[in-house]
């Protein structure tokens, strides 16, 4: 745990010189809810609504790569999340990140992460360095905050009739933050992390 932490932190506190810091993961299992009226925003004198019950049409699965220096994000929409996908994810990123920079993944302990076939792809380009978060330690990744916000600020309150409808408004929420992207700061160093784990274990 501590090794991981003192790597990942070290990443977003003093990023190595002529690479791309990159937090990725997937949000899985994003669900297309086409509610039965539309919700009613917050206004004064009435909290923001939302009716119960709905129709599925579907889910889709976010694959998000967040830029800690910059705040943009690649972010592709797949069906599934399977190492076969995260293939397709990595290629994306090749081919959007200038060569010959250097690569850093951060990354969860996902089995899909580490098949044979990812690992074979990454052995012919050694650009793509991949460092790991401890297990249940999610947090640890600042793509978690992208989809905290996303999913508060345009999929949960949405109605979709269909997860092409879906998609597109992911697409456009990813375009939108793209235009203006904010970096999230990360202030925690590793030994404030550390110091508050072992004194929970205590």
């Amino acid at each position: 745990f501590e090794a991981k932490v003192t790597e990942i932190v070290g990443l977003y506190l003093d990023p190595p010189e002529r690479a791309v810091v990159l937090c990725v993961d997937e949000k899985s299992q994003i669900q297309a809810l086409d509610r039965t009226q539309p919700g009613l925003p917050l206004k004064k004198g009435r909290a923001a609504t939302m009716t119960h019950d709905y129709k599925r049409h579907g889910t889709t699965t976010l694959f998000a790569a967040l830029d800690v220096k910059s705040g943009v994000v690649i972010g592709d929409c797949m069906p599934r999340h399977r190492a076969k996908e995260f293939l397709t994810f990595l290629r994306r990123i090749d081919r959007a990140v200038k060569k010959p920079r250097d690569i850093h993944l951060v990354l969860d302990n996902y089995a899909t992460h580490k098949t044979p076939e990812v690992l074979a792809w990454l052995e012919k380009h050694p650009r793509f360095k991949l460092h790991f978060t401890p297990t249940s330690a999610s947090w640890l990744n600042l793509v978690e905050r992208f989809f905290a916000e996303i999913t508060a600020k345009r999929i949960r309150r949405g109605s979709y009739s269909s997860v092409v409808d879906l998609e597109d408004t992911i697409y456009d929420y990813l375009l939108q933050h793209n235009a203006k992207p904010k970096p999230f700061v990360w202030s925690k160093t590793a030994e404030d992390i550390i110091t508050r784990e072992r004194r929970a274990l205590d």
